[in-house]
C-alpha cells in the first residue's frame, strides 16, 4: 500500500508542470508575431504590372477578354492572352479598343484590373 501512496502523490506533480507548459507553448504571446508565410500570417498583395494591350476579343461566357499585349519588362515578353476582368469591365470592353491596366496575377489565373481606353 505504501508503493501505491507514493506513485499517487507523484501522478499530479508529474502532470501539472505538462499541463501548463503546454497551455503557455500553445498560446502565443503577444510581443510574438506571425512568420511570413505561416497560417496566421496575413497573405501577401498580389504583384501589380501596368498593361497596354488591345482587345481581340471577348469571352463573355468566360469572363475574360482576349488581349494583345506590349511586354511587360521583368514579367513576361509581349503575347495575347486571356484575361480575366470584372462584370463591369467584360460589358463596355470592346473588340479592337486599345486599353491600359494593371495586370495581376491571382490565385485562379491572371486578371486585368483597373480597365481604361488608351489615349
Amino acid at each position: 500500500m505504501n508503493t501505491t501512496c507514493s506513485l499517487l502523490a507523484l501522478v499530479p506533480f508529474v502532470y501539472t508542470p505538462l499541463a501548463t507548459s503546454t497551455a503557455q507553448a500553445a498560446a502565443p504571446s503577444s510581443a510574438q508575431s506571425p512568420a511570413a508565410g505561416s497560417p496566421g500570417a496575413a497573405p501577401a498583395a498580389p504583384a501589380r504590372h501596368p498593361l497596354k494591350g488591345v482587345i481581340v476579343d471577348i469571352r463573355a461566357d468566360r469572363g475574360a477578354l482576349l488581349v494583345k499585349h506590349e511586354a511587360i519588362p521583368g514579367v513576361m515578353h509581349a503575347m495575347t492572352m486571356l484575361l480575366k476582368v470584372d462584370e463591369a469591365t467584360l460589358k463596355t470592353a470592346k473588340k479592337d479598343q486599345a486599353v491600359t491596366g494593371m495586370l495581376v496575377r491571382k490565385p485562379d489565373g491572371w486578371w486585368l484590373e483597373e480597365v481604361k481606353p488608351a489615349s
